[in-house]
């Protein structure tokens, strides 16, 4: 996205070195996530929109979607597959051939809407992933959960009217993208929390919305938008999470899909622009996603 921002290529790197520091690399199966096909991004996006991002990658340098959000000549290839490791996840996470995933991706996806990129995302993956659970494999009920410090403006925008998904969020708020506290729904369990919030605040929240809400839903599935920028050592907010928190929604996460969805989760990275902060909390978390 250009020099000095903070979606960086770095990111990813960071997460994989890490795995291999704390010695939990080795005891993963690491696969390469394929292209999204266009049936896979219609199913969440508008025709015209998917139509738009295509035809404005550019051959050289950089063009800008919205101020925050960039391409350059490989974007459109990144963010296909960034959609396609959700599609592969699920796939195999169905398929009982893998207990639990995690796809570490970029550019992350939950700002983008039908018909919107923003917010540094494209293609909404997390998204793209659960309409593939909904359509293609045919389940009843999904739940996305969203632990991204921004709000998850174009997951909601989504799956707002459909009633097979919940979806559980918190965010600081107010901040970017200055939404998620209207129009909330037994279905859109939004929580804001007030700058400087910490794991106490983070928990609570967890505990007296989240947990009664997908105990209530019973979710044959659970996806993550694992955003990492809570953590209180990234610049791009105001929050004071720890790998601990990370740690123990995690836990929760797992406790709830044992009980209702055969354990089934596909976890994908948003953001997260520390990138020491990143590693080991993207770390934490996939240590409790596989049970190592």
């Amino acid at each position: 996205m250009g020099a000095m921002h903070p979606e960086c290529p770095q990111r990813l790197p960071a997460v994989q070195d890490q795995l291999i520091a704390v010695g939990i690399s080795d005891h993963l199966m690491h696969l390469e996530a394929p292209l999204a096909t266009r049936e896979q991004l219609e199913r969440v996006h508008e025709a015209w929109y998917i139509d738009s991002v295509e035809e404005q990658v550019p051959s050289s340098g950089i063009i800008h979607l919205d101020p925050d959000t960039a391409m350059c000549p490989d974007s459109l290839k990144a963010a296909l597959r960034a959609a396609g490791a959700g599609v592969l996840a699920t796939d195999r996470v169905i398929a009982g051939e893998v207990g639990t995933a995690f796809c570490n991706i970029r550019p992350p996806g939950h700002h983008a809407e039908r018909g919107r990129a923003m917010g540094f995302c494209i293609f909404n993956s997390v998204a793209v992933a659960v309409a593939h659970a909904l359509e293609h494999h045919g389940l009843k009920r999904v739940a996305i959960v969203d632990f991204d410090v921004h709000h998850g403006n174009g997951t909601e925008e989504i799956f707002q009217d459909d009633e097979r998904v919940l979806m559980v969020s918190t965010f600081q708020h107010p901040f970017y993208p200055y939404s998620g506290t209207e129009g909330r729904s037994a279905r859109m369990v939004n929580i804001p929390l007030a700058a400087y919030s910490g794991g106490t605040e983070f928990r609570a929240a967890v505990e007296n919305y989240w947990l009664p809400a997908l105990e209530n839903f019973k979710p044959e599935m659970l996806f993550i938008s694992a955003g990492f920028d809570a953590h209180r050592e990234d610049d791009l907010a105001m929050m004071k999470l720890v790998e601990a928190d990370y740690t123990w929604v995690t836990q929760q996460l797992r406790q709830v899909a044992e009980r209702h969805a055969g354990g089934r989760i596909v976890s994908m990275l948003e953001g997260g622009y520390n990138l020491h902060a990143l590693g080991r909390s993207a770390a934490a978390h996939i240590r409790v996603l596989s049970g190592l």
